[in-house]
Parts: structure tokens; sequence; C-alpha cells
């Protein structure tokens, strides 16, 4: 499987700072490629998180140090002073975690589908299924077809699917399943949006409000009629949302959530 590269570059110099943008656990650093025109003048940059892409072989170091390597990737990949991050899903989850722990670093913060209590219940059993079937070629082709892939797609996020270890998958998703409320997040007080798609599960917009109660500066929002990893098979909808925050706005496509009990 061809590597994706890491580094975007503009075809002119830019005034902008940099964006990175962070993977989900069941894809690789490609599932950003609907989103590169939408970011076309700026570096933008998506780096292969630990135990995916090329460094399947490296062992899952958790959440922190996992937000300390993208600290250190961003700087080797070229960006100088702030940047803007989005993530979705882990990658959501890792945005905050590197907001928190290097908040000079991160400007801003997106995220969509990002679960940081505890995950119980129909969510906590789906994923379990998931591990449980994680070298099954079946499980990985019924993901994709949920996407709206093209087939060279499909092809795509299923040989990268194979390819990342169970070993790696446990380790990530034990520390989801505990909660992944970062330490720290209260201290950051960079531009946030924290997104929950429709179709999400309940705890990603669960975990909106116990977000809004760390950094209540935080604007959160529902994406109506979207699932999880929405950035592949809505990219139009998405990338409107993207270049919004970008400019310094917020989409008004997007509704704000109501309280959500616990």
């Amino acid at each position: 499987m061809t590597a994706f590269p890491e580094a975007h570059r503009p075809s002119v110099a830019s005034a902008h700072r940099p964006v990175v943008l962070l993977h989900a656990g069941s894809a690789g650093n490609w599932m950003w490629e609907p989103q590169l025109p939408a970011v076309r003048d700026r570096l933008a940059l998506t780096p292969h998180l630990p135990g995916f892409g090329p460094r399947v072989d490296e062992e899952w170091p958790g959440l922190a140090a996992a937000a300390d390597d993208v600290a250190r990737r961003i700087r080797d990949l070229g960006a100088e002073g702030a940047v803007d991050v989005v993530g979705v899903s882990l990658g959501g989850v890792l945005a905050l975690h590197l907001a928190a722990r290097h908040p000079q670093l991160a400007a801003s913060v997106l995220t969509s589908g990002t679960a940081v209590l505890p995950v119980i219940g129909v969510a906590r059993t789906a994923s379990a299924l998931q591990l449980l079937l994680w070298n099954r070629r079946a499980l990985w082709r019924a993901q994709a077809s949920s996407l709206g892939l093209s087939p060279e797609g499909v092809g795509r996020f299923v040989e990268h699917g194979l390819s990342v270890r169970r070993a790696t998958a446990r380790a990530m998703l034990d520390e989801i399943w505990a909660g992944a409320m970062p330490e720290g997040l209260e201290g950051y007080r960079g531009r946030m949006l924290l997104v929950a798609g429709e179709f999400d599960p309940p705890v990603m917009a669960q975990s909106l409000d116990a977000l809004l109660e760390v950094a209540p500066h935080a604007e959160t929002r529902t994406a109506p009629g979207m699932r999880h990893i929405w950035n592949l098979d809505h990219a139009k909808r998405f990338n409107a949302m993207l270049r919004d925050w970008l400019r310094g706005g917020v989409d008004h496509w997007l509704l704000e959530p109501t309280h959500v009990l616990l």
C-alpha cells in the first residue's frame, strides 16, 4: 500500500497558519484527501499516527505520548508557529490532548465524533465486536460500503484496516473506552469547535456537554444528518464547515446541540 504524503504545500507562498488534520482509528491519513482542495491556500499536514500506515510496526504509546508525537511531527514537517488542528474520532481525541499538552502550538481545535466519556452500552459492544473481527476482510468491506467510497477508496480503506495490528487497536480502544478527557484542557484558551454527527453514537453528543464544562468557551454543535466519519461521504459539507472555521466563523448549517442527559 502506497503511503499517503504527510505534507501538502500550497502552490504559492501563504500567510495563513498551517492546518493539521489528524485521522481516525479506522482509517489512515489518506482519509483527508477530500479536504485538501479546501485548504490548498495553506500548508496542510496529515501525519501518520503511531501504529498506523507506514508506522504499523510501532506500539500504540498512549494518548498523551501520541499527542507529543504529533507535536514533534508538526515541527519535523516544516510548520512554524501555531497551527490549526482538526481531528475526527481518534484524531479528535488527540487534537484535544495536543491542545491540553501544547497550548501554544494549537491556535484552534476543530473536532467531530470525539468521545471523552467512558464508552458503555451499545457503542462499547459494537467496538468490542469490531475488535473481535479486526482481521476479517468482510468487516472492513462492510464499513467501507457505508461510507459511499469509490471502488478505489473501498480498496484503500480495506487494505489499511487489515494492516493495523489488533494489539494496536486493542490498546487504543482500551484508552478510549475508559474515558479520554485530557488532563489540563481547562487551561486551553484557543478557539474550539466541537461537533457530533446527528447519527454518531450517543456518547459523542454526551461528550460535548462534558467538554463544555471543562472548556466553557468552546462552541459545540450537531452536524444534521451526519454519521461518524462524514468527511468522506459528505466531503463538500465537511469542507464548507472547515473553511468557515478557518476563516474565523462557525457554519450556520450546524445545529446547536440541546443538553444531553448523561
